[in-house]
């Protein structure tokens, strides 16, 4: 993924409303980075709608699985953000008393304490595998979608919601101005953890047993609108980006 787009999703991580009374804290961006960004700005009010998705599955060598979602949806007639947790499992027909993992990952600390967008995959087991996927989604000139029904648990700050299958246990909740999701899986087969917040996004994921399949995915959708050039003051900033171009631009 080129520059511009992870400089988009630090940007919209950044002003995620994870708490709906949290301050918002805006990102000094370098010179450096503001000259790759020259050229790619958006006027006022062009944002529509602006969603998030997030989502984890681990699903084990007996085909037990366990998934945690949480989502949200802004649009112009949001009058508090709030996001929905879903977590759901089922168990598979393979022997519960699969191997238990003996493998051992040791360090990684500083993973957590990242800036940016970090993703990390370690294994110490065999046949594993795992992805990360952070998606950036934007539409142009498309219409915010309609009557979004968001379904699941409203999560509401320092609050959790667990849930738990024979793969392991997910956990969702709202912590340290960002939303996380981590599952620990049983049998000593790992865990994996997604944050987003606070200028950061995280995917890591921890094997210490075989044959698990881990996905980690993030999804930002934005929706932008079409919005005529009549209005006085989206000219006038229109004609003072236009002062930042370079001749022959």
């Amino acid at each position: 993924m080129n520059t511009h787009r992870w400089l988009t999703v630090l940007c919209l991580a950044a002003s995620m409303p994870a708490y709906a009374s949290s301050a918002f804290k805006p990102i000094e961006l370098k010179d450096s980075e503001m000259a790759d960004l020259r050229g790619r700005f958006v006027m006022p009010g062009r944002i529509i709608s602006f969603g998030l998705v997030m989502t984890t599955t681990w699903t084990n060598a007996a085909g037990d699985n366990i998934t945690g979602k949480a989502s949200m949806q802004i649009n112009s007639t949001t009058i508090t953000p709030q996001f929905y947790v879903q977590v759901s499992g089922s168990n598979g027909s393979g022997p519960s008393n699969h191997t238990t993992g003996t493998g051992t990952v040791i360090g990684g600390s500083g993973l957590g304490t990242g800036q940016g967008v970090t993703q990390s995959v370690r294994a110490a087991g065999d046949g594993n595998t795992a992805n990360n996927n952070v998606d950036i989604n934007v539409s142009q000139n498309g219409l915010a979608p309609a009557n979004v029904v968001q379904s699941g648990q409203a999560l509401v700050a320092g609050q959790s919601v667990t849930g738990s299958s024979n793969a392991g246990q997910a956990t969702v909740s709202l912590v340290n101005g960002g939303m996380q999701m981590a599952i620990l899986a049983n049998n000593n087969q790992g865990n994996t953890l997604q944050k987003i917040g606070a200028g950061n996004v995280l995917q890591g994921t921890v094997l210490q047993g075989s044959s698990n399949l881990v996905n980690n995915l993030t999804q930002l959708n934005v929706v932008l609108g079409h919005p005529g050039l009549n209005n006085l003051a989206q000219n006038l900033n229109l004609n003072q980006l236009k002062g930042l171009r370079t001749p022959g631009s």
